[in-house]
């Protein structure tokens, strides 16, 4: 049972299976309709000869009574033409009105031993049909079919009955010898169609078998391995090109994740020594005086700072890519969201003696969370005053372009290199030797421009750099302008 189930479950054996049944469908379909066309066709030349047969049957009885040498009856008349037309397999018979016979050509062939003696029955078989119109029936007479050819005439102002009758034994002979014909080639055909069936499906599937073997040796430990392309043009090879593409992103997904999760350990564990050594180092002595524990205290709460930054980035892009972080979407004005956030940081800006200046081309309405963009303009204003040398400047646009706003944040900082440019939006990504950044600075983990550039997506627009030099570097947001309810 398990090995009927494993074979039925076999792409080959299934599109074998097809294939036969709807060979042996169209077989046998355009079998049945060639025999009913070619019988119909037999049967319709067999009707045909018929009425030729008569015709030329009443032409030589009209030639016989109109002769110079007339019979002396109609009798003779009619036997004269029965002795002239004698063809295997056809009997001529003529009946007066009252259905008796006036003359009956004899039974030959075959059909004479068949119908020997029985000339009587024979009659009695023909002689309903006198009060048919013209016309051809089928009868069956000792066994055999025939074909009566019915045609009313008049002999000597006397109507009379001709009834041509044809054995259909040659006809119905090459009518079986085509059934045992279909009957022979029919399963051959089949069986040959189905063997090359399944050569066909064996040699068309053999790339799928051999690509699912290849498939089941890539693992994690092997993502660079790929599959073999035989043909890239047609549908296999299209496929295995898809299944390779598809390999590849997950090779990048899984390189994201691995370095996602370093950059997260070495990011973690940073405060975390920090916090267990001077833990250690405050229990290390048993009496401090009250400045050392607060210089203590206050390292131990800045780590602690620094670390919960960290995990509420972490766990907020970890809710952003499960989609479990919807958006509330307000109405709100863009440029009094962004002169609040210039206004608010001011005061880290002044530490650094660094300007910071807002400018609005105008009211820009939007519909949006304006939490999250808070947060995205924030992050932004926050790495430019990072990055800003002191004595530096920072400055805020917002607009519009188009069917979109825009809210860009300029510094005068060092600028990135081209080379770094690309990454820049990368998990826990920071140029730090580019932009003469250090730990000392109060920086972040490097996931402020991933979660701003996430927060511009979800709003269906995007954060781009727009220009790095060494002039500084200019982030532009790019947010659509979405139609208000009502």
């Amino acid at each position: 049972m398990d090995g009927t189930v494993a074979m039925f479950s076999s792409v080959r054996i299934r599109l074998t299976l097809w294939y036969t049944a709807a060979m042996t469908l169209i077989l046998v379909m355009l079998a049945s309709v060639m025999y009913v066309v070619i019988r119909q066709n037999v049967v319709k030349r067999a009707d045909a000869q018929a009425a030729v047969l008569a015709d030329t049957f009443l032409s030589t009885v009209n030639a016989e009574m109109g002769d110079g040498t007339k019979p002396d009856s109609i009798d003779e008349g009619v036997s004269a033409a029965i002795s002239e037309h004698r063809f295997p397999d056809v009997i001529f018979a003529v009946f007066d009105p009252q259905g008796s016979l006036i003359g009956m050509s004899d039974i030959s062939s075959d059909e004479k031993r068949s119908t020997e003696g029985k000339k009587e029955a024979l009659l009695s078989a023909l002689r309903p049909l006198l009060a048919k119109p013209q016309a051809v029936h089928s009868e069956s007479f000792a066994g055999y079919r025939f074909r009566s050819y019915v045609r009313h005439f008049s002999l000597e102002q006397q109507p009379a009955t001709l009834i041509v009758l044809q054995s259909m034994r040659r006809e119905n002979d090459f009518l079986d010898t085509l059934t045992d014909t279909f009957v022979i080639i029919i399963p051959l055909t089949i069986l040959i169609a189905g063997a090359g069936g399944y050569l066909l499906a064996r040699n068309s599937l053999s790339p799928v078998v051999a690509m699912g073997a290849q498939a089941s040796r890539i693992g994690a430990e092997n993502l660079e391995a790929r599959l073999s392309v035989r043909n890239p043009n047609d549908e296999l090879g299209r496929l295995a090109r898809s299944f390779n593409q598809l390999l590849d992103r997950i090779s990048i997904s899984f390189d994201r994740q691995r370095r996602f999760v370093a950059d997260a350990s070495h990011e973690l564990r940073t405060p975390v020594a920090i916090l267990c050594g001077e833990t250690e180092v405050a229990l290390a002595k048993k009496e401090r005086n009250e400045q050392e524990y607060r210089e203590i205290l206050r390292i131990l709460a800045d780590e602690s700072r620094r670390l919960k930054r960290v995990v509420e980035d972490l766990f907020t892009l970890a809710r952003a890519d499960a989609g479990q972080l919807p958006l509330s979407c307000t109405d709100f004005y863009l440029d009094e969201l962004a002169s609040e956030c210039t206004k608010n940081v001011r005061t880290l800006a002044a530490a650094k003696q660094i300007s910071v200046s807002f400018e609005s081309f105008g009211e820009a309405l939007i519909r949006g969370d304006e939490g999250l963009l808070r947060r995205m303009l924030l992050n932004l204003l926050d790495n430019a005053i990072k990055y800003t040398p002191a004595a530096g400047s920072v400055a805020v646009r917002c607009g519009k372009h188009g069917d979109s706003y825009f809210l860009s944040v300029q510094d005068s900082g060092p600028g990135i290199p081209i080379e770094l440019q690309p990454r820049i939006f990368e998990r826990f990504f920071r140029a730090d030797k580019a932009r003469s950044r250090s730990e000392s600075d109060g920086g972040g983990a490097g996931l402020g421009l991933s979660i701003s550039s996430w927060i511009a997506s979800a709003h269906g627009g995007k954060l781009e750099l727009t220009r790095s030099n060494a002039e500084g570097s200019v982030f532009t947001a790019i947010l659509p302008i979405q139609p208000l309810p009502g």
